[in-house]
């Protein structure tokens, strides 16, 4: 699987989000650590809407990929599209068909990227869900052979009240967790969901 991402296309979709946004939203980010400039980094957000995609695409500078689920990609053109945005599509019920996808997942944090994984793997509008592990599992399987301990950042997104035309949205980015080995995906998820309940200030979900 060739990714094709284009950066000029995502720099201009996102400028076009900043100034849509902009309209109907004020945002504010909020860090709670110093992040760092270089390296491979997983990105773990709330998931409420849609708009939580380019939401975070604005609150992070470096441009992103995003892990996505399958059916986005289902029409040719929207297909297209996301790929140039660096969408990579996933399969939630078959792992087998999400190998393809996760070798090219591995590629990209070999080259230092910063990828955004939504762990919760759909919405959750009134609290938080407990959080996907399958795939964190895969990436720490592999971490070994990338050489370093890849930080996972989970972020709060909490949408507030309307004020005329806009809404406020908080964006909360927190410390990084670590995590050594295979085995240490289910922790490392609850740890990430955990941080992210505090982060957005919803309660967790019992599912």
């Amino acid at each position: 699987m060739v990714l094709k991402r284009n950066s000029v296309i995502y720099s201009v979709t996102k400028g076009v989000a900043h100034l849509v946004f902009s309209i109907f939203y004020r945002i504010e980010t909020e860090k709670k650590t110093t992040l760092p400039d270089d390296g491979p980094m997983i990105i773990l957000p709330k998931h409420q809407y849609w708009t939580d995609i380019p939401i975070i695409s604005l609150a992070f500078k470096p441009l992103l990929y995003f892990v996505a689920k399958k059916e986005l990609f289902k029409y040719p053109l929207i297909r297209d599209y996301l790929s140039l945005l660096g969408g990579l599509p996933v399969d939630r019920k078959q792992s087998i068909r999400t190998l393809d996808s996760f070798r090219t997942l591995v590629s990209l944090l070999r080259a230092g990227e910063k990828i955004v994984i939504f762990p919760e793997g759909t919405y959750f509008r009134n609290g938080v869900g407990s959080g996907k592990s399958r795939l964190l599992q895969m990436i720490l399987r592999f971490q070994s052979e990338l050489g370093y301990s890849i930080p996972f950042i989970p972020v709060g997104i909490r949408y507030g009240e309307r004020s005329g035309w806009r809404r406020q949205v908080e964006v909360c980015i927190g410390a990084a967790l670590l995590a050594e080995r295979e085995s240490d995906a289910i922790p490392l998820t609850h740890r990430a969901m955990e941080e992210i309940s505090r982060l957005c200030r919803l309660p967790q979900c019992t599912e």
